[in-house]
């Protein structure tokens, strides 16, 4: 009996028919159910402040519901297309946080008829889901980004470079402004430094682990790398960082410190650079509070909140914020009957999770901060499925970011650390930090889609 599998094998054993690679559920209706979802609560948040506000629907609910509800569903098309293993939370994470935000915002802008910031944001949510999309279609594989470490660096520092020529904001150059047009430039730079931290970290991730002197014998698990592996990347973040420090923009300086950090943790595998770390982010915070007098006038409103009040001058912004805070209870006092528009200019940007905490009360608080949890662990959980180191380290930073900027705003704005005015992922105002922040997600879903479609076999779980 030629040919039989039999007589193929060795040692007269059968050959075993090879087994299909068996792959996770795409759980694309998944997706769209949860989608629907977030759209209604967004709808319904947006027709409650109406009813709180005025006694009726606001005429344009069905609009805002509208809008919302196509750019959600092109963005899970697109997905549903080009990614179709992706984690099915990821968009609807963003599409709630960013209703949730537009709705916050609507309810502040009832309070400023002269400033009516929900119209904008909507226009920049859809220039960032229309990002998403084309991040989506575009890039088929995330390793392409690899090769394009050292443009990405580049043109990081360059957007960092050119608001100096520009006039403050509130004491920041971090804004460039023509006309009635503004933009961030730093909200993109720390996606571009992302790409070249994971990328350099990738290429050298041996040497930086394995190469070096121990600085004590005793202390084995602090072994700094050669000068020649980390003295780029070093570089590249000291003049990242000093270009911040020089602009005033402190906020970011923390979150690319926190990056680095993070990062080289991950790349490494050595505990040691999470204590160095924080002991350089400690002495580099006491030095600049202590000398720069924009930053110690905030650690000032830090340690002593209520000092205004007791100076006869009111309260400042933390004191508002401590106030709508203390207001909002366990439940909150309902969308649309607070009155943290009292804390000022930042209560639509910096401050708008005042307004989350007195309306939602700490119940909606903790649903808010529960929601970005589960998209940073679900960004982590990306990276760590993936076997090239590059992909794991592009969705632990970029997930990363996200952690980073929820813990410095919410820290500030509750008063456990001293505020360095960012924006809050998708809830704060802020045209550029919304488009970044549907980069982010667009990555991550590209991330996730390539760990998840890899054979189970491989150790994907």
């Amino acid at each position: 009996m030629t040919g039989t599998t039999a007589d193929k094998a060795p040692h007269g054993v059968p050959d075993v028919p090879a087994v299909p690679p068996v792959r996770l559920p795409r759980r694309r209706g998944t997706e769209l159910t949860l989608i629907v979802v977030a759209v209604l609560l967004s709808v319904y948040g947006y027709c409650d402040v109406g009813l709180a506000h005025n006694g009726s629907v606001p005429p344009g609910a069905a609009g805002y519901g509208a809008g919302l509800g196509v750019l959600a569903l092109l963005a899970h098309l697109a997905v549903r297309l080009r990614a179709p293993y992706a984690d099915p939370l990821l968009l609807p994470i963003a599409v709630l946080l960013n209703g949730l935000g537009l709705v916050l915002i609507y309810r502040l802008d009832l309070e400023t008829p002269g400033d009516e910031a929900a119209l904008t944001q909507l226009v920049w949510s859809t220039v960032g889901v229309a990002l998403f999309i084309g991040v989506v279609v575009l890039l088929r594989d995330h390793r392409v980004l690899q090769r394009y470490a050292y443009v990405s660096v580049v043109a990081a520092l360059v957007l960092m470079i050119v608001p100096i020529f520009f006039p403050a904001v509130n004491g920041a150059r971090i804004w460039i402004r023509i006309g009635g047009f503004s933009i961030q430039p730093g909200e993109f730079a720390k996606i571009l430094l992302a790409v070249f931290f994971a990328s350099y970290l990738a290429a050298n991730r041996n040497a930086l682990a394995y190469t070096g002197r121990t600085l004590w014998k005793r202390l084995k698990w602090l072994q700094l790398p050669t000068g020649r592996v980390l003295g780029p990347i070093v570089a590249i973040w000291l003049i990242s960082v000093g270009v911040l420090v020089l602009e005033r923009d402190l906020g970011t300086s923390l979150l690319f410190f926190g990056l680095f950090v993070v990062l080289l943790y991950v790349a490494t595998g050595r505990t040691g650079w999470i204590a160095v770390g924080l002991l350089l982010a400690g002495v580099g915070a006491f030095v600049v509070g202590s000398l720069e007098p924009h930053v110690h006038q905030r650690v000032e409103d830090w340690l002593h909140p209520f000092a205004s009040i007791d100076a006869g001058q009111g309260p400042n912004q933390l004191a508002q914020s401590l106030f709508a805070f203390a207001a909002g209870g366990m439940l909150g006092t309902g969308l649309g009957l607070g009155h943290s528009i009292l804390i000022g200019f930042a209560a639509k940007s910096d401050f708008i999770l005042a307004t989350a905490g007195e309306e939602l009360g700490l119940t909606g608080l903790c649903a808010i901060f529960l929601l970005y949890a589960l998209l940073v662990e679900r960004g982590y959980r990306a990276g760590l499925s993936l076997r090239d180191p590059f992909g794991r380290l592009l969705a632990i930073g970029l997930a990363s970011i996200v952690a980073l900027q929820v813990f410095v705003i919410a820290g500030g704005v509750m008063g456990l650390i001293p505020l360095t005015g960012m924006a809050m992922p998708f809830l704060a105002q802020g045209g550029s930090s919304v488009v970044t922040n549907w980069i982010i997600v667009a990555l991550l879903i590209r991330v996730s889609d390539s760990a998840r479609s890899q054979p189970l076999a491989e150790g994907v779980a």
